[in-house]
């Protein structure tokens, strides 16, 4: 595990300067999919300026499970960044939001379809101050089409973008994934808008542009071959619990203390998989020696392995199977991954400290870069901590900011 990360402290000494060092971020989004975004870039150097509503802030704060008032998520989720707290819905917090979205690289937002507009704040408008800017807009359905206007969360973007039709067991409800993908996905598809736009304005001119992304299609760009299957075959595909439809075998079978991933569809793995649970007659079969073959017969190469599998532990099944190098995995609870070696090895659990002084084992950073890795600085913010040091940096005076604070325009 690695050392302690303190409450708030510049790039430790030692650390190789980060990717996005000198990119200043303002991210006016919250829950999730903006916010999420802004972790993965503020894990790489981004200064990322969370501007959160007076009062309570970002409901995240409060989601899950609380520790000394303060959601544990919330700590993963907001590491990295600045918090200034700012009535976004008075026109000096308006003000206030252009002049800093007006020094910035990157602005995040992820609120209902036209709020910008609303606000003064559209893209048109915030390219005149900043032509460099480049605009992250993340929503349920997008900016354009017939749906712009509907309410979108995550859950709903997974049963559009087709992912919630397959979570299921055949005949039975379909269930969620069990976190937040939708919203997950679609920030990590902001991230790397803002990454390709980045490249572009400093290898063509220094131009910004708007990104705009729409929940359900981020979870769409990932759902592999469903539409060119329902194009060339009219093939709907449904659901299949833990199997691999088209690809075999590849399921989740039981154990006598639990259950294990197997994956042997690969032509020399099956036939190693086979020889390892006793049944070298299904591996020298000639019909199931590729996937085509073992798809048409893989009720009866699942019964086989589920057979051998049911009557041994999951550590004997892993060990078994790793000296036969076939792809196999245990089930991982959080105590599983709290406790395993190689999370531990590859520095995907840190020890972070949160501004209350508590040490709370966090998620490492994703992915490690060799000469500009990522790395984290501050723990997450109290509601606008850093509301009057960001105000300073844009130019107002301490007056000025004494006179919005006392109209309850900042906190």
């Amino acid at each position: 595990m690695a050392d302690a990360i303190p409450a708030a402290a510049p790039q430790p000494q030692g650390i190789a300067p980060q990717a996005l060092a000198g990119v200043r971020v303002v991210e006016m989004g919250q829950l999730i999919a903006g916010p999420f975004c802004g972790k993965t870039l503020g894990d790489f150097g981004a200064d990322v300026v969370k501007i959160e509503a007076v009062g309570e802030g970002d409901p995240l704060r409060k989601w899950r499970l609380l520790q000394d008032g303060t959601s544990v998520w919330w700590q993963v989720q907001s590491r990295n960044k600045r918090s200034v707290a700012l009535d976004l819905r008075a026109s000096e917090g308006q003000e206030t939001a252009r002049r800093l979205i007006a020094e910035a690289d990157v602005l995040i937002e992820n609120f209902r379809p036209g709020t910008l507009e609303e606000w003064g704040m559209a893209p048109e408008q915030l390219h005149a101050a900043n032509p460099g800017l480049i605009i992250l807009r993340i929503s349920g359905y997008g900016q354009t089409g017939p749906y712009r206007d509907l309410p979108g969360f995550g859950v709903v973007g997974e049963a559009m973008g087709g992912l919630r039709h397959l979570t299921a067991e055949p005949g039975r409800v379909p269930v969620r994934v069990g976190v937040s993908i939708g919203d997950t996905l679609a920030a990590l598809h902001g991230a790397i808008g803002v990454l390709l736009a980045l490249y572009h304005r400093a290898a063509h001119g220094g131009a910004g542009q708007v990104i705009d992304v729409a929940l359900h299609e981020a979870v769409f760009n990932c759902m592999e071959s469903l539409i060119p299957e329902y194009s060339a075959f009219g093939a709907v595909r449904e659901p299949a619990g833990s199997a691999l439809p088209g690809i075999a075998p590849s399921n989740a079978y039981p154990c006598q203390d639990g259950w294990v991933l197997v994956a042997g569809n690969g032509d020399s793995i099956f036939k190693r998989l086979m020889a390892a649970i006793g049944r070298p007659d299904l591996g020298e079969d000639a019909q199931l020696a590729d996937n085509t073959g073992r798809v048409a017969r893989v009720v009866e190469i699942d019964a086989a392995i589920g057979a051998w599998t049911a009557e041994r532990r999951v550590d004997e099944v892993l060990e078994a199977l790793a000296a036969a190098r076939v792809p196999a995995g245990r089930v991982y609870t959080a105590r599983d991954i709290a406790e395993d070696p190689h999370y531990q090895a590859r520095d995907m659990l840190l020890t972070q400290r949160t501004r209350d002084g508590r040490e709370l084992l966090v998620p490492g950073i994703v992915p490690k870069l060799s000469s500009t890795p990522g790395a984290v600085r501050s723990s997450a913010p109290r509601l606008g901590e850093d509301t009057d040091a960001v105000l300073v940096e844009a130019g107002l005076t301490q007056e000025q900011i004494a006179l919005l604070r006392s109209r309850g325009v900042i906190r």
